[in-house]
């Protein structure tokens, strides 16, 4: 079927999925299945290309080494297949458990490495981060409980903030010992009332 006018026979080719035939002036050869569609039909997706997966290229982690080992493309991806591909990468010198890769942060997507200097380890769900991503709203801590007192002052119908404030502090004590006595420092006012 070629393509173009009564007038210029040569421009344009009709897109070649069975339902559409629509004329394009400018077509779109698939690299997968090398067929021409239109602009509506060139996607993979769209034509149901039967190559669509031509220019993947698909691998296998080691878990020892971390090390990706790409499977070729004749292969039909059985679980004997992958074994036998660890097998014989694990056989030859390039399997080495000390290029293990070094712990990144904690979060799905960061890629930070974590090293002494950067690494900060949560306190409610004890996982360690990068400093990006140290705080509790930043890794969508799992962690964050409410402790018990803090619990039962907002379950009283309103929230009580002394109640709250004494639940916040963890058991901690709020005065300042000085030189082994229990006299207790005076707080220093900075705006003076009048």
């Amino acid at each position: 079927m070629g393509g173009g006018t009564e007038a210029f026979p040569d421009l344009g080719k009709h897109c070649q999925l069975s339902d559409c035939k629509q004329l394009d002036f400018l077509p779109f050869k698939c690299d997968g299945c090398h067929k021409v569609f239109c602009v509506e039909h060139r996607s993979y997706k769209s034509h149901d290309c039967t190559n669509s997966d031509h220019k993947s290229r698909k691998v296998l982690v080691c878990e020892t080494c971390s090390m990706s080992i790409e499977i070729p493309r004749n292969s039909k991806g059985g679980e004997a297949e992958m074994n036998l591909l660890l097998k014989q990468h694990q056989k030859s010198n390039d399997c080495d458990p000390k290029k293990k890769k070094k712990p990144t942060c904690g979060v799905k997507r960061c890629k930070e490495i974590l090293t002494f200097s950067n690494t900060s380890s949560c306190k409610s769900c004890h996982i360690k981060f990068c400093l990006k991503h140290r705080f509790q709203s930043d890794h969508a801590c799992n962690g964050n409980r409410m402790p018990a007192v803090a619990a039962v002052a907002r379950a009283g119908g309103g929230v009580r903030p002394f109640l709250v404030a004494l639940a916040s502090r963890n058991g901690q004590d709020c005065t300042k010992k000085n030189n082994g006595s229990d006299l207790v420092s005076k707080a220093s006012t900075s705006v003076k009332a009048y």
